[in-house]
């Protein structure tokens, strides 16, 4: 497409900057402190954005500021758009992760924060001291929104389904295991399905429901588990496990390491389960970022050194 530059030059790109935070935000207010500007000026780039586009972009709502279908449907093009801008203008040296000082926030669960925040925290102290990282707990409800709004830079997890503007990355997978104290439940590994089924049973759910992938095999062997306690906390379990008669079924690495560090038992889980795919999950705008895509590429060395070194 031909560049009509008079047209174009009527644009004023603080606008576009603007309309991106207002989005992110859904708040005049929030999005001037964000970009460091009165209400007033915001309240005037509102009113500016309106009569460029033709549209009222955000109206006023119990909840904050609800956006129109005609800005939902610009806030991936303008987002897009200041990237590559803020890429030309920037001309920055070649990252360099010695020197560079940098907050990323990283959403994950737990059970990954434990398995693998030791070794990347290692990494970054001795190789990118100027790296730092602010971890949130992962929520699969509102993590898009989170990734789209620039809260979060990075999410690890599992059962992500993100939309064409996101990237995802496999970073290592996992299987069920059964994790028990035998003393206090009198089993040995391999247990039968119906000594696991003997036992009421601890689950982790991040979705806050008492019923998870277990519940779903047993269903189609027409069988069902008692459940004594649901916890969204990963880490929690097995100290509850240590301390009841229970059985929990959770991921085979996470219950080997407590297994270890807690005197517990591990077992095969004695129905069919799939694996589980640990994921990260980005914004496509990031996914050219140098300080970024290193992230990502240390996130895999380091899961790839954690599986081999727990096979030896």
């Amino acid at each position: 497409m031909t560049i009509d530059h008079i047209d174009l030059s009527r644009v004023d790109l603080n606008l576009l900057v603007a309309l991106d935070a207002m989005l992110a935000e859904r708040s005049v207010t929030r999005a001037a402190a964000r970009i460091g500007v009165g209400q007033s000026a915001m309240s005037s780039s509102l009113a500016r954005l309106r009569r460029l586009f033709d549209d009222e972009l955000l109206t006023r709502a119990p909840d904050g500021m609800r956006p129109t279908p005609r800005a939902l449907a610009l806030a991936e093009p303008v987002r897009a758009a200041l990237r590559q801008i803020q890429a030309i203008v920037r001309r920055e040296a070649a990252f360099d992760p010695a020197t560079t000082e940098r907050t990323f926030t990283v959403s994950l669960p737990d059970s990954t924060e434990v398995l693998l925040g030791p070794r990347l925290l290692g990494y970054l102290r001795a190789e990118a001291p100027g790296i730092r990282l602010l971890l949130r707990s992962v929520d699969r409800t509102h993590i898009l929104e989170e990734l789209d709004a620039d809260r979060v830079d990075l999410a690890i997890g599992f059962g992500f389904e993100g939309q064409t503007h996101h990237k995802q990355r496999l970073l290592y997978r996992d299987t069920y295991v059964c994790l028990f104290d035998a003393g206090q439940v009198g089993l040995v590994p391999p247990i039968s399905l119906d000594d696991y089924l003997r036992f009421p049973h601890v689950l982790t759910s991040l979705r806050e429901t008492a019923h998870g992938v277990v519940d779903d095999a047993l269903a189609k062997l027409g069988r069902a588990r008692t459940l004594a306690l649901t916890t969204p906390r990963f880490l929690v379990v097995p100290f509850l496990v240590r301390a009841a008669p229970v059985i929990t079924t959770m991921h085979a690495r996470l219950a080997t390491y407590f297994a270890d560090a807690l005197g517990l038992t591990v077992s095969p889980a004695p129905v069919a389960l799939e694996e589980v795919a640990v994921s990260m999950l980005w914004h496509a705008s990031y996914d050219d970022d140098p300080a970024h895509r290193w992230l990502r590429q240390v996130l895999v060395r380091l899961a790839g050194e954690a599986a081999e070194a727990e096979r030896l």
